[in-house]
């Protein structure tokens, strides 16, 4: 009966949450509306107005980061007592072996599955591979907090480095007759892009004391450890990483105005400044939407930070009606015009020339590539008295279709 109490607690929690979110939105469009409506009457708003929005604004991010959090956690399920691990004697084996090694450090277990299944690792080269269903939990968990992660297109490899060829030039095609003679077309244009994989690594430290509680799970503690490192290094990458020693992040391809884009480049829309425009500041929103060819809207979402929505949430249409919308449900995404809202702190804030908001399918506008296995090293010597555990995976990703996103420029 106690994990029927403690998930009632926790759905609880979440719907609580989510009734303060919607509570401080509404307050937020109060506040908003005396403001707009003092600017109207005055030309400015007055102080105390604008003092009590940004109070409101700052308690509506906190609630939202409450809801996600608690949201997050009860999505995750203990790994203790998985059922697939039960069925399959080769992975309990397993299991069982990686246990000793971490609790213990002993790895004569793991040693020999990794000879018989013809495996090169070990613990000098690099670790040993954890259980797959570690493996997969902390897939799952990095989708879950990774925002990019999360939208893209994900590919496990087991090499070193995933190619696809793509046409730059497609073949000649035409309509006939049925009878009409059938002209040979043009060959294709072919070019290859490569997507290295390259290590992420993490380094939970634990004390003997609590390896050697037989109540603590260690797999979930594992997950839970590297989740939040591999997290925020993937997530950062995938934004803004350079390419060299990790993946490359959209915001690190070349741009161009999108009235002359070509592929290999983002298009970008220009806002005019520093800032959004003074006047319909919400029509360089919808010249970005637009910017998108209609069979890339359909999944189409905004990328952006909490800092940027912050400004974006004030917007109205022609009716008066907000552009920004919170969550319709627990676990469902903003949504800005009518698509969604997805949170990436590593995105810049406002400023002259930077790419604040992105806007894309990026289901097929950016990949990620995770080869297969997860390894960890035992070290109990570099910091006595704890045990480090080397944790290490390896991810690549980078733009695999360059129309499929557009970028939000604040530039003339």
């Amino acid at each position: 009966m106690i994990p029927v109490v403690e998930t009632k607690a926790v759905s609880d929690d979440v719907a609580s949450a989510f009734e303060d979110f919607a509570r401080a939105f509404e307050a937020f469009k109060d506040a908003n509306d005396t403001r707009l409506s003092e600017i109207e009457t005055r030309l400015a708003s007055d102080v105390v107005t604008d003092e009590k929005l940004a109070r409101i604004d700052t308690a509506l991010d906190d609630a939202k980061r409450r809801l996600d959090r608690l949201a997050l956690d009860r999505s995750r399920p203990p790994l203790g007592g998985n059922p697939d691990t039960q069925r399959d004697p080769a992975q309990a084996e397993h299991k069982s072996a990686f246990h000793a090694y971490v609790r213990s450090g002993e790895a004569t277990g793991l040693k020999r599955l990794e000879e018989k299944a013809l495996s090169a690792g070990s613990g000098p080269d690099g670790g040993y591979l954890v259980p797959d269903t570690v493996e997969r939990e902390v897939l799952r968990r990095l989708a879950n907090v990774s925002p990019i992660r999360a939208i893209s297109s994900v590919r496990v490899i087991s090499g070193g480095q995933y190619k696809r060829a793509f046409s730059t030039a497609g073949p000649a095609t035409g309509w006939v007759g049925e009878t009409a003679a059938r002209p040979q077309t043009a060959s294709p244009t072919l070019s290859e892009m490569s997507f290295p994989a390259m290590e992420l690594y993490a380094m939970p430290a634990a004390t003997q004391t609590l390896l050697d509680d037989a109540v603590v799970d260690i797999e979930s503690w594992i997950a839970e450890e590297v989740e939040s490192a591999f997290a925020e290094q993937e997530s950062a990458a995938f934004v803004t990483g350079d390419g060299v020693n990790k993946p490359k992040g959209f915001l690190a391809t070349e741009t161009v105005e999108n009235e002359i884009w070509e592929w290999g480049r983002l298009g970008t829309v220009n806002t005019g400044g520093a800032a959004f425009p003074t006047s319909n500041p919400s029509d360089v929103l919808v010249d970005l939407i637009y910017t998108l060819k209609s069979g890339y809207r359909q999944n189409a979402a905004f990328v952006m930070n909490r800092k940027t929505q912050s400004a974006i949430r004030r917007f109205k249409d022609d009716n008066g009606q907000y552009l920004w919308a919170p969550p319709a449900s627990i676990g469902q995404a903003a949504t800005l015009m009518g698509f969604p809202v997805v949170e990436a702190e590593d995105m810049p804030d406002i400023a002259l020339n930077a790419c604040p908001i992105a806007f894309g399918d990026f289901k097929r506008g950016y990949l990620v590539v995770d080869r297969a296995g997860l390894r960890v090293l035992r070290d109990p010597y570099s910091a006595k008295p704890y045990v480090l555990f080397y944790t290490t995976k390896r991810v690549g990703g980078g733009v695999q279709d360059y129309a499929a996103i557009k970028l939000l420029k604040f530039a003339a």
